[in-house]
């Protein structure tokens, strides 16, 4: 069975760029989100609305994926999680979470979160640009071939 990818969506700026991957690679994609966003109307691309609710979106793509599945998230316990069932992911400025980085990646933002409560930081990420979607793109396509790769099928 090939791989499918699922995007946590409410804050992802680069679900146009999976689409395309997708489509290139005859993949399904999954769009999860607590509310409802438009999405292309193609065949390889569905829907779910999630139940509102903290981490409703996170629980359903979890028990929704399997191996060799790519979920594009920003979410670090969420690509935990995922990375635990077996599953890639990826955040939206191309960061692969692997097994090996998913530790300090928890880590690091339980120390980032820590620091925003006694306020010693009180800015968020940088703005998302181009650079960013370009190294995205490398990584998503990265994982994609790695997927498909591991079911015996090519990429196109």
């Amino acid at each position: 069975m090939p791989p499918a990818i699922f995007i946590d969506a409410d804050a992802c700026p680069v679900k146009d760029e999976v689409y395309k991957v997708a489509a290139r690679h005859g993949l399904q994609v999954t769009v999860v989100a607590n509310r409802f966003m438009a999405t292309p109307r193609e065949e390889f691309v569905t829907f779910h609305l999630a139940p509102e609710g903290p981490d409703a979106a996170d629980d359903w793509i979890v028990e929704a994926c399997a191996p060799r599945d790519i979920v594009v998230t920003a979410d670090i316990p969420l690509a935990a999680r995922c990375l635990a069932k077996g599953a890639a992911a990826i955040g939206p400025t191309g960061k692969p979470f692997t097994e090996s980085s998913i530790g300090s990646a928890l880590a690091t933002r339980e120390l980032m979160s820590h620091l925003r409560e006694i306020g010693e930081i009180t800015g968020g990420p940088r703005p998302f640009g181009p650079r960013d979607r370009s190294q995205f793109l490398q990584a998503l396509d990265i994982a994609v071939r790695r997927a498909l790769a591991e079911t015996g099928r090519s990429a196109t």
